[in-house]
């Protein structure tokens, strides 16, 4: 059944597009800490009859929390936990399964997690992820946009985009403007049906996009002239950026979010990064166990405050690393910035020292080293740490002669190497980098890739 079909639902449906849309520009920093707090209490009445979160909680008083500055009474909850409790801990006591669906993140820790969800959890993330859209004065029932997902059974963009969400939306006001891709479609015919469609916007994560760069500098998608580009899923770093946004003409941006929660920032026009501060609550830890400073490198606790399913609360399984920052933003976002999202901590490089460098302080040095060179010859790079002392660089270049090739290497050699201090660095010239295969599908390769285990 359509859920929309559903009077309650599509009146919810409907008051949520009235009310939370536009919240984070119509509401004042106060406003939105009372909304807060109501979010937060709703979603922990949820959780104390989650059995999950009744064993968890066992020993603390609730009556004692009165809103969200309170939460950290309350235990961190682990992807373990998750995983042991799955599937009768992670919905409240006397509903029904079959009321949810579930959904799955992508394993990219080697980890997945599996969560239910209810109707008015996808609608209300969709309408949140409208946001974006205003933001660019762009419009989900009038302009051409293209969203390039995974749509791999059991994931989360499945059930939104190829399953549930927008099938349903679909079915009473059809979305002709909206195409959706799967990641793992032939990039080669994803341009061949983009250059008929012509999208204003196109969104997807960083690898198909550069992909889709390649194609469109070796002439292909005369007529795939996007205005906006939207990156997601994983870190955009600074070339990569700028390779898109002058291979295509279009304005790039970004947006963050995870499984779990989602979105749970998205960049303004100002180039800042804002914090979806009544989608979810992020508190930002320095490893020591003590708060992190703007500024500082920060591994992230969580609670999405968007009802319906599983409730996540000061849950730390997403394993990214931001930097917190206190910066005031004047684009009209009443909400807190993220400095800027150094990537996944299963990416980070560990040098002998223990030392960690996020993935971005390294993805730049190539975009640095042809920026000096006045050249444009690497097509695509991926670096991987093979041990704690030993780092590959694997460079597709274009064509060009050899003594250029050479200069390249061993200037991006010397760069690497001063970056990371007292390892091995070498630089190999490959004809391609793989994709990687998942269900039978291919996919497109990580940037970084680290064998080191990070305990």
């Amino acid at each position: 059944m359509n859920p929309l079909l559903n009077p309650l639902t599509l009146c919810r449906v409907i008051n949520s597009y009235m009310t939370d849309a536009n919240r984070i520009w119509r509401c004042s920093r106060e406003g939105l800490e009372r909304y807060r707090d109501r979010a937060f209490r709703r979603v922990l009445k949820r959780a104390l009859s989650t059995p999950m979160y009744e064993e968890k909680y066992r020993n603390i008083d609730a009556s004692e929390i009165k809103g969200i500055k309170d939460k950290e009474m309350l235990p961190v909850v682990t992807k373990d936990d998750f995983r042991k409790a799955f599937p009768d801990g992670l919905i409240p006591r006397g509903t029904k399964k079959e009321k949810y669906t579930t959904i799955s993140t992508s394993g990219s820790t080697g980890k997945p997690v599996t969560i239910f969800i209810e109707p008015i959890y996808m609608y209300k993330s969709l309408i949140f992820y409208t946001r974006a859209l205003r933001e660019y004065g762009l419009s989900w029932r009038k302009d051409r946009l293209a969203f390039i997902v995974d749509l791999s059974p059991g994931s989360g963009e499945d059930e939104f985009f190829g399953r549930s969400a927008i099938p349903s939306i679909n079915r009473l006001m059809p979305l002709r403007n909206i195409r959706v891709y799967h990641i793992g479609d032939d990039p080669e015919k994803i341009m061949e049906d983009l250059n008929r469609f012509k999208p204003k916007l196109i969104g997807g994560y960083p690898d198909i996009l550069k992909i889709l760069a390649i194609l469109k500098e070796k002439g292909k998608g005369d007529n795939v002239k996007p205005e906006y580009i939207a990156s997601s899923g994983a870190i955009l770093d600074r070339y990569s950026r700028e390779r898109l946004e002058e291979t295509f003409g279009a304005r790039v941006f970004e947006t963050y979010g995870a499984t779990e929660c989602s979105p749970m920032a998205i960049e303004c026009k100002g180039g800042n990064m804002h914090i979806q501060s009544d989608v979810v609550d992020i508190e930002f830890w320095n490893g020591k166990g003590e708060k992190a400073s703007p500024g500082e490198l920060a591994e992230i606790v969580i609670t999405s405050l968007i009802e319906g399913g599983t409730p996540v609360i000061r849950y730390d399984g997403i394993k990214d690393l931001l930097v917190p920052s206190d910066i005031e933003c004047e684009c009209g976002m009443n909400t807190p910035v993220i400095d800027r999202i150094e990537g996944r901590k299963v990416d980070v490089i560990v040098l002998p020292d223990g030392k960690m460098i996020p993935p971005l302080s390294v993805t730049g040095i190539p975009y640095h080293v042809m920026s000096d060179e006045g050249s444009k010859i690497i097509e695509q790079f991926q670096i991987i740490q093979e041990k704690v002392d030993k780092v590959n660089v694997l460079v597709v270049f274009r064509e060009c002669d050899d003594k250029r090739k050479e200069r390249i290497k061993s200037r991006l050699r010397e760069a690497f190497s001063e970056a990371l201090k007292d390892v091995d660095v070498e630089v190999k010239e490959v004809s391609e980098i793989k994709t990687n295969r998942k269900n039978g599908l291919a996919t497109p390769p990580p940037v970084v890739v680290s064998k080191v285990r990070k305990d």
